[in-house]
């Protein structure tokens, strides 16, 4: 009654949004600007192979087992040089590398959503990209769209508390794509696409400034926070195929 089933573009928060969207048997776009979603971009820009994996489940036992390499945290890649969470740290040497990204929000949304139609990665940085091979998808297939901003996860919660942190940098991400959607939109849609095109003009500085952002910040992370709040810097659109995220303009063209 109350899930925007009336539309054909939705947007719903989360695990609980992936999850029903994943029922329906919608087009999914997950959206986690800061960092999973931006990262899974910049690295299939770089040709890199990016598997997704939820945290409660032995993500080393399954890197291992598909013979790829499994993202460390941010500090740890960091001081070893290696490819992390941090978009920033994918380059060219990275191409045809297998790499399993696990985050609480990103990543966990994407393997609740993974037996979708369709399901893609979005961001501020394919923006456009990922709305325009949506929109083809939509008219092959036949089906809804919903995009997903991932949220946070509170890092102090209380007991009885609702752990989901909505984040103005995954709404404003979800709005640049919701914008370029064709179909019918929900009232929780065309709110969203309100809140991105109000905020077009100012978006590094508001995502700079925004929680996520000064948390990022905090931890030495400047270049993540400024990487990340480009718009349409890449025509990539990860999409997730074989367990992993290839790109789909590709598989267009092929």
């Amino acid at each position: 009654m109350f899930n925007q089933s009336n539309y054909e573009c939705r947007v719903e928060w989360g695990k609980r949004g992936a999850r029903e969207a994943a029922e329906r048997g919608d087009i999914t776009i997950i959206v986690d600007v800061l960092s999973f979603s931006s990262t899974v971009v910049s690295a299939v820009f770089q040709n890199a192979i990016v598997y997704p994996y939820p945290p409660n489940l032995d993500v080393k036992a399954y890197a291992k087992k598909i013979g790829a390499e499994y993202i460390l945290g941010r500090n740890e890649a960091a001081s070893l040089g290696k490819a992390t969470l941090s978009p920033v740290s994918f380059n060219e040497r990275h191409a045809n590398n297998k790499f399993v990204l696990c985050s609480l929000n990103g990543a966990f949304c994407s393997w609740i959503a993974s037996k979708v139609p369709a399901l893609l990665i979005g961001s501020l940085l394919n923006a456009s990209s990922a709305a325009s091979l949506a929109n083809r998808l939509k008219n092959e297939k036949n089906v809804n769209i919903t995009v997903i901003p991932c949220g946070e996860v509170w890092n102090d919660l209380h007991e009885n508390e609702d752990a989901l942190r909505p984040s103005i940098e995954d709404y404003l991400g979800a709005g640049a794509i919701l914008a370029e959607l064709e179909g019918t939109k929900s009232p929780e849609a065309e709110v969203c696409i309100g809140a991105f095109l109000h905020s077009k003009h100012k978006i590094k500085e508001l995502i700079w400034e925004c929680g996520s952002g000064r948390e990022l910040r905090m931890k030495g992370f400047e270049d993540d926070v400024t990487h990340c709040s480009q718009l349409n810097r890449f025509k990539v659109v990860p999409v997730l195929q074989n367990d992993c995220f290839v790109n789909g303009l590709e598989i267009e063209k092929g």
